[in-house]
């Protein structure tokens, strides 16, 4: 953008008359001290956009590395309270080799089962309960249908497998056996 100076108001230079020459110099110094000034604006400027360029490239470098970080040992919590699991699987291995009790070898692995389900509740994890319930195609895979007077039409006879959910999320469907009443004739709904 250049200014346009009307010519007829501004003194020439030079005319002769020393406050002309005065007020051009002045003018002069004044305009140079404003570009002096708006440069070291403009680097200033540059500076911080430098820096913040700088900063964003960083950040980005930090969020990357700490989003690896939470992949690579976002299981840790998990593992640490697993860690005593196997402390005591490895204590009942050793008592079952000194006994033969069998009573007291099924009641350990009965408390490794809770100490299990306990381990992964606190993570979240929650078993499904499916026996005798609704056959429900969000929660249950059906392995087989089985024809019961004990129980209601699409009702979960057994359960195969236990089914799992994550803080809500279906870990693995439990795998059932579906009641499936016959007609009177002997066939299959």
């Amino acid at each position: 953008m250049t200014a346009a100076f009307e010519t007829s108001s501004m003194p020439e230079a030079g005319d002769g008359r020393p406050e002309t020459d005065r007020t051009v110099g002045e003018d002069l110094d004044a305009l140079r001290a404003k570009l002096h000034e708006k440069e070291q604006e403009a680097a200033e400027n540059y500076d911080r956009y430098v820096r913040a360029v700088a900063d964003l490239e960083n950040y980005k470098k930090r969020a990357l590395r700490d989003k690896a970080d939470a992949v690579k040992y976002g299981n840790e919590n998990v593992i640490r309270d697993l860690l005593p699991l196997t402390d005591s699987l490895d204590r009942a291995l050793k008592q079952a080799e000194a006994s033969c009790d069998f009573e007291a070898f099924r009641k350990g692995l009965e408390m490794l089962r809770v100490q299990l389900l306990g381990s992964l509740e606190k993570h979240g994890v929650q078993a499904i309960d499916s026996l005798e319930k609704p056959f429900d195609p969000n929660v249950h895979e059906a392995m087989m249908q089985v024809d019961s007077d004990a129980h209601e039409d699409n009702q979960v006879v057994d359960e195969f497998e236990k089914g799992y959910t994550l803080n809500g999320r279906l870990l693995r469907p439990a795998r059932v056996s579906v009641c499936k009443k016959r007609t009177n004739e002997g066939v299959c709904e």
